[in-house]
């Protein structure tokens, strides 16, 4: 048998933006929270857990950049761990996290100390981060391309808070606010990559296989916070 023929570019770029449908943007997590459905608790628990996933995102990053043998993405790539590990000042995205912590009423002792980290969340996201410390380069890359759908995600998650949770500090906003355009940016850059060096035909299966596993890490994050907050 023929091996198969790799994807043109546009058919490639086309079945990677179809893997939105696996997105979490369609759990019933996403979909309560964004419909106001939420209490303060669960938006606490959802701030909480998802501070274990900011957290692993610079080392995924370095992660990557350590199994890259170009100089050209190595650089391009590197500005993604600083942006999430900060600048000297405190300035970035964890503090910002930490910021949006406590404007939902938690306090940054408890968030920083993990206490509330759910088995499940602490799973599926050292699993991500196994995943690209061991897979090649390209596929670590390929499973950021969530990036794809996030801004879009984002932006709705800051209309929905402004107008449904008028509790939440508006400074606690700051990361969301931050993060859209640089997600955008980058989710664009991530793809040339991709589409660049995932040329044969078991390359962009890799790719699509990566990207795939990634919303099953996002889903499954939100599969352990929506069942403890619907199971007490």
């Amino acid at each position: 048998m023929a091996p198969a023929a790799p994807l043109s570019r546009e058919a490639f770029a086309d079945a990677l933006s179809g893997l939105g449908t696996y997105y979490w943007d369609r759990h019933r997590f996403h979909l309560r929270l964004h419909d106001g459905r939420c209490s303060p608790d669960e938006i606490r628990s959802w701030v909480a857990n998802r501070w274990y996933y900011q957290r692993c995102l610079a080392q995924k990053n370095a992660a990557i950049v350590s199994r890259c043998p170009l100089p050209e993405v190595r650089r391009a790539w590197l500005p993604r761990v600083t942006f999430h590990d900060g600048s000297r000042d405190g300035a970035g995205g964890l503090a910002e996290w930490l910021v949006l912590a406590e404007a939902v009423g938690l306090s940054r002792e408890e968030v920083v100390d993990e206490r509330h980290v759910l088995r499940g969340v602490r799973f599926a996201v050292d699993g991500y981060l196994h995943f690209c410390r061991t897979r090649p380069w390209t596929e670590g890359v390929a499973a950021a391309l969530t990036e794809l759908f996030a801004p879009e995600l984002m932006t709705d998650r800051l209309r929905a808070w402004r107008w449904h949770y008028d509790w939440i500090k508006p400074d606690g906003l700051t990361y969301f606010e931050t993060r859209i355009p640089v997600a955008r940016d980058e989710s664009a850059d991530t793809l040339e990559l991709v589409l660049t060096h995932c040329t044969g035909a078991e390359q962009q299966q890799a790719a699509l296989a990566a990207l795939r596993f990634k919303c099953d890490v996002l889903g499954a994050m939100l599969d352990a916070i929506d069942y403890a907050a619907t199971t007490g």
